[in-house]
Parts: C-alpha cells; structure tokens; sequence
C-alpha cells in the first residue's frame, strides 16, 4: 500500500497513512484518462454559436427585377447568400456537445490520475485547515509554509467556510470536495493536498466492491458468536399459480 506522510500547517510532520491499493495504486492508463478528459470538455461546451441562414436575415420577399430583358443577372432574392447582408450557408448552429461515458470508465480515470500523482509525489495530506478567519493572506502564507506556489487542487469539506473564502481571490488555488473532484482538475493542477476525511470519503468512492465485500466480511467474523443466525424466509407459491393448477385439474376431470 502507498503510504503518504501528513503535515500540519506549519509543514511538520504529524504522522503516516497508508492509502489504498484500489484507488491510489493502480496503473497509468493514458487512453482512459484522455477518453474522460474529452468527455468532461465537451460536456462543458455551451454551443452557443450560432450564424443566420437565409431564412432569418431580413430582406425583401419580392423578386427584385423581372427574369429577362434586363441584361442583368437573374436573382430570386435579395436574402440569397450571394448577396451582401444574405444569409450564411452550412454555418454553425446551437447544439449539444455533451454524450454519456460509463460511470465506472470515469472511476477508473480517476483512480489511475490519483494513482499517478502518488508516484509522483505530489500529493500531500493535510491534517486539517484550521483556519482563525477567511484572510487570503492567511492561506497564502500557509501554502508557503507548506512550499506550494504553482497551481495546487485542495480536496476538502465545503463546510469550510474560512477556507472557501480565503481562496476566493487566489487564482493558483481551487478548493473542491471529494464529490467534486473530476479528472480535468487533477491533470490542470500541479498538485494535490487533501484531508484525512476527504482520503476517506475518495476511498469510500472509488474504492472497488471487492473491498467492500472483505471488509464486510470481517464484521461479521468479528460479531460475537452469540448471535444466532438469521433464518432465511421460506419462499411461498402465489395464490395465481395455485388456482390456475386447480382450473386445470378440474378440467381435465371433467372431460374424463
């Protein structure tokens, strides 16, 4: 298991915790972190843009001149994209960039980037941000107590207040909460710095069934044995089926 050592903020070690294999060790996966990075950018497109057809350009609906005799070109209108102030042909039009992608293929994006900063070192625990007040200059400080000057990712609780106001005006800095994390951030940002209980709930997130089901497993072994068993329900005929078989035997009867 990845270990990870965390910090207060004055940058002094308080101590170690052991991360879980099935989030923060998994392999780099570079085509399913590219297939979900597109994903959350088309996702984001307004589509918006938008250009007039000939249909909503203003103009004269009559025919300009007569067809013949004028030895001039012939024309059906004024709004024709071949005349200045016409409308445009082909152009773009508002609509939906956004499709679906798998829940589980984004899961596991996101674990193979957490997965890949770990290796990298950069990502830091935070033993909680403690803040007296929202001061900007408060946080700045301690981002340079911790030795963070790029773009830094701060995953905790959004009931933080001080926090989410300290940060409001620092540009390098974005604070999210475990269930706001996306892959696009964790790629733009240059590291990452998370709290005890945001680790928790990443892991509680993205960890795998599998893990789920041991550690199920191992409640219940350690449940004292005293306690009998549940008994299973017995499973009961519907009274559908039951008159239904009766109809048929009587029938059957009856023709004999």
């Amino acid at each position: 298991m990845p270990t990870v050592k965390v910090r207060n903020l004055k940058n002094e070690e308080v101590g170690e915790v052991e991360l879980s294999d099935a989030v923060f060790g998994v392999p780099l996966n570079e085509a399913l972190i590219h297939a979900a990075v597109r994903n959350y950018m088309a996702n984001a497109r307004q589509g918006t843009s938008a250009t007039k057809t000939r249909g909503d350009v203003s103009g004269a609906g009559r025919k300009l001149w007569k067809q013949k005799g004028t030895g001039r070109a012939r024309i059906a209108s004024l709004r024709s994209p071949l005349w200045k102030g016409g409308g445009n042909v082909h152009g773009p039009q508002p609509r939906d960039w956004s499709y679906n992608m798998p829940k589980k293929m984004k899961q596991g994006a996101l674990r193979s980037a957490l997965s890949e900063r770990v290796r990298e070192g950069k990502v830091t625990l935070v033993d909680g941000w403690s803040l007296d007040k929202p001061k900007t200059k408060d946080f700045v400080s301690a981002l340079k107590q911790l030795g963070f000057e790029g773009k830094t990712l701060i995953v905790d609780s959004l009931e933080n207040e001080n926090l989410l106001l300290s940060t409001r005006n620092v540009q390098s800095a974005k604070v999210v909460n475990s269930f706001s994390l996306n892959i696009y951030d964790l790629l733009y940002h240059d590291s990452l710095i998370l709290s005890q209980s945001a680790v928790r709930e990443i892991e509680d997130l993205l960890g795998s069934k599998k893990e789920f089901a041991a550690e199920t497993d191992a409640a219940v072994e350690a449940a004292p044995a005293d306690e009998a068993p549940a008994k299973p329900k017995r499973a009961r005929k519907t009274a559908t089926k039951t008159a239904t078989k009766t109809a048929t035997k009587s029938k059957k009867e009856a023709a004999e």
